[in-house]
């Protein structure tokens, strides 16, 4: 029988998903994991997307005092009876995201974290009219509740001294999206202020607070410790490249297969992981759950809809495009070789600071890697890691980044793209030649050898097209019907009445020349002008055009 469970896209609190009715991919093992490698305060790094809020807000079910114990029914660390009576329910628990600590000015990010905090402190209202806490404490609760930012620092620290004095246990402190802050400061330039700001906040909750249990802590990157962790000496840190806790953020295979087959989908097991599998944090395979979930989602309402980028669509990539703009020779020749599906070998750093990332491209290569743009394939002997892309969807993302930066880059040079443009109604090709020939020297080309010739012909098509797109006044038509069939490119120049047509092919054996004979055999085959007659045009010009990795031959029908 078909699932009737509905699939949680986009929710991330682990008792709504157990409570309403929601597909739950079993991750309880964390909890036992956990507690058999116990450790003070945990960080667990991970790209975004792969479920750190879902696990934290697991944790925070199975630990706060008055727990569901039927959340868990069924699951794992159900099993594990003597942990749950240890640990179940026992201790109060502070719990905060900071995925919404943002503004354009620090006052402003200032504030929302003080609303984040309030909301939290709010939770636990019940401290307002405690019998175990003094009048000053009472006091003290009420002030910190409006969400005020005097002495925000010390209010994760105060809060599990107050939640101590009430319930006589000490508090386990969550706190999920650490770096996001960190992350928007640096966007909007006040980033040492929230350095500032998160060093005192983390170090009166995590290094010198005496009602500490212990406490958890997500992000995408691994800030270096004198940034932020200074002199916190009991400190975890759990990243990709770690063995433990491999399987608990994204999803395995048998996962992946066992979701697909309760909703009567097991044949689209083949895309699915082709698309949005590739990743190798430790000694697991997973796939991301945002991904996975939402293409489920929609095959079943529809088994022959195609998988989509879900990643990007989830928010921006702006990494992938600063190193797209800082690229060199050298940068550009590896981000081909990795769109071809090779591996490159680099050196990694996995301590930094925001401020750091620009300094240089080994960094933006890091940074890469550790939020899930690049994947570990494995170490060299001298310890360098064997980078490669992880899969179908964040390949056509970087394909996606490196147009949007050709037709930007391209754009600002109008003298040349005016004489590139121009050279087509000259009938110029050894200008066409070159000038082409030399956008292609400059661009980062898609010369996936994986792919069918139509689709390297399309990264070429789509080149040539952006950069006559150039001359407002022309009409261009792609694939437009014509003739007995559809021609690459129709160019139409309303002031002299010329139509120009143009067919490109890819020379997949290296030979320009008869490519390009093929192409105009092609179009008088198929009469591709008749389009241009039909719509005025009194003048033709009909071009062959040929590529072979970034060498190009143009021919001019005689």
């Amino acid at each position: 029988m078909v699932n009737t469970l509905k699939l949680p896209v986009g929710i991330d609190s682990f008792e709504k998903i157990r409570r309403n009715g929601f597909y739950y991919i079993d991750k309880t093992n964390l909890i036992e994991q956990i507690l058999m490698n116990w450790g003070e305060v945990t960080l667990f790094t991970r790209p975004r997307r792969f479920g750190k809020t879902l696990n934290m807000s697991m944790l925070k079910s199975f630990f706060e005092i008055g727990a569901d114990v039927s959340l868990f029914e069924g699951l794992y660390i159900a099993k594990n009876k003597e942990l749950c009576d240890a640990y179940m329910g026992k201790y109060p628990v502070i719990f905060l995201t900071l995925k919404g600590v943002e503004g354009l000015t620090f006052a402003d990010a200032k504030r929302m974290l003080g609303t984040i905090l309030a909301n939290e402190m709010d939770r636990h209202y019940y401290l307002k009219t405690s019998d175990a806490l003094t009048d000053e404490d009472k006091a003290y609760f009420a002030k910190m509740l409006t969400g005020t930012d005097e002495n925000i620092e010390d209010s994760i620290r105060k809060l599990s001294q107050l939640l101590y004095k009430h319930h006589g246990k000490k508090a386990v402190i969550i706190i999920d999206e650490y770096d996001v802050p960190l992350d928007k400061a640096y966007q909007n330039g006040y980033y040492c202020e929230m350095v500032s700001l998160i060093r005192g906040l983390f170090g009166q909750a995590l290094k010198t607070n005496d009602y500490l249990q212990f406490a958890f802590l997500t992000g995408c990157l691994r800030v270096s410790k004198e940034s932020i962790f200074t002199g916190l000496n009991n400190f975890k840190v759990l990243s990709i490249m770690d063995s433990r806790f491999d399987e608990q953020f994204g999803f395995t295979d048998d996962e992946v297969k066992k979701l697909l087959a309760s909703y009567g989908l097991a044949s689209h097991f083949p895309e699915t992981k082709e698309w949005y599998d590739g990743y190798h944090f430790g000694n697991a395979d997973v796939y991301c759950p945002w991904d996975v979930i939402n293409y489920v989602d929609e095959l079943n309402y529809d088994q022959t809809v195609e998988p989509q980028d879900y990643w990007s669509n989830s928010s921006g990539n702006a990494i992938v495009r600063r190193l797209i703009d800082k690229a060199d020779v050298q940068t550009k020749d590896e981000i081909e070789r990795l769109i071809v599906g090779e591996c490159i070998e680099k050196e990694l750093s996995q301590e930094l600071t925001y401020d750091e990332l620009d300094k240089n491209i080994g960094n933006l290569w890091s940074v890469l890697f550790t939020t899930g743009y690049l994947t570990k394939q494995g170490r060299t002997a001298d310890g360098k890691i064997r980078l490669a892309i992880p899969n179908k969807e964040i390949k056509n993302l970087f394909i996606k980044k490196i147009r949007e930066w050709f037709r930007d880059t391209s754009a600002n040079d109008g003298k040349r793209l005016e004489e590139f443009c121009n050279a087509f109604l000259e009938k110029n090709t050894e200008k066409i030649e070159q000038l082409f020939g030399e956008y292609l020297w400059n661009t980062i080309s898609i010369r996936d050898t994986a792919v069918a010739k139509e689709k390297k012909e399309n990264f070429y098509h789509g080149i040539l097209l952006g950069l006559l797109g150039y001359k407002a006044n022309w009409l261009i038509k792609s694939n437009a019907e014509s003739g007995t069939g559809y021609s690459d490119i129709l160019v139409e120049v309303p002031n002299n009445r010329t139509g120009i047509v143009i067919e490109l092919k890819y020379a997949g054996n290296g030979d320009l020349d008869a490519a390009c004979a093929e192409a105009l055999k092609q179009m008088e085959e198929k009469s591709y002008v008749d389009k241009l007659k039909q719509d005025g045009m009194r003048n033709f010009i009909k071009y062959g055009i040929a590529c072979f990795k970034k060498d190009c031959r143009v021919v001019i029908a005689g």
